[in-house]
């Protein structure tokens, strides 16, 4: 079943842990937390303190998308601060391998993310060692852009070689999703559809994760 990942960078941060419970109780499972750094994307967000304030407001599970350069100094600050899921950057990890094998030494499940522009071939090595593969469906820096369309393709292929190599990891896609496209994400393959101003942007947040959560899960109609 797909589910809704919430990020917080589209919630009020002076409402933060209100925001946090309206989405628990419309279904989410976890928390989308960008941690951008203004040196690999052209925006800074939020660091490990906040992080750890999460993880004190929140039972749900911190799922922590690192958009920073060097990721391998900061792997055990965030896992220490409460992140349960760690995703880091193929572009930013020149040995990826040993990333991804620190994430998991600390406890915590490693993911890996590309840009728009970078082939899945990229990270075709490590399939076998991560536990979420992030397919970023906008240019990685700022909330509110557009999905690029093209993204459902890296969401039908990564599915694709799930299946032809007996994979576990679950497919993640960032950027865009609303109510217009989270049918068809669903039902490319995605499992997990993060989700900022199509949820926070709301009125009523609990209600758009629900309505969010039924779109990713309703089957396309079939056409003779």
């Amino acid at each position: 079943m797909a589910e809704i990942s919430p990020s917080i960078l589209a919630a009020d941060f002076a409402n933060l842990g209100d925001h946090v419970r309206q989405a628990e109780d419309g279904g989410a499972r976890m928390l989308h937390v960008d941690i951008m750094d203004g040196h690999f994307v052209p925006n800074i967000s939020i660091g490990v303190p906040v992080v750890q304030s999460l993880s004190d407001a929140t039972s749900l599970p911190l799922d922590c998308h690192l958009m920073i350069t060097d990721p391998g100094a900061y792997i055990e600050a965030f896992v220490n601060a409460g992140a349960s899921m760690l995703t880091v950057h193929q572009e930013a990890c020149p040995h990826l391998g040993r990333e991804i094998g620190l994430i998991r030494q600390m406890g915590a499940s490693p993911g890996v993310a590309v840009n728009p522009g970078t082939p899945l071939t990229s990270i075709s090595e490590v399939l076998e060692d991560v536990d979420i593969v992030l397919v970023m469906s906008v240019h990685p820096g700022f909330g509110g852009q557009d999905f690029i369309p093209s993204s459902i393709r890296k969401v039908r292929e990564l599915a694709r070689l799930r299946r032809q190599r007996n994979l576990a990891f679950k497919i993640q896609i960032d950027g865009g999703v609303n109510a217009r496209n989270a049918q068809q994400i669903g039902a490319a393959g995605c499992d997990i559809l993060v989700a900022g101003s199509s949820v926070f942007g709301k009125d009523d947040i609990a209600g758009a994760v629900k309505t969010l959560t039924q779109m990713a899960n309703e089957p396309l109609p079939r056409y003779a």
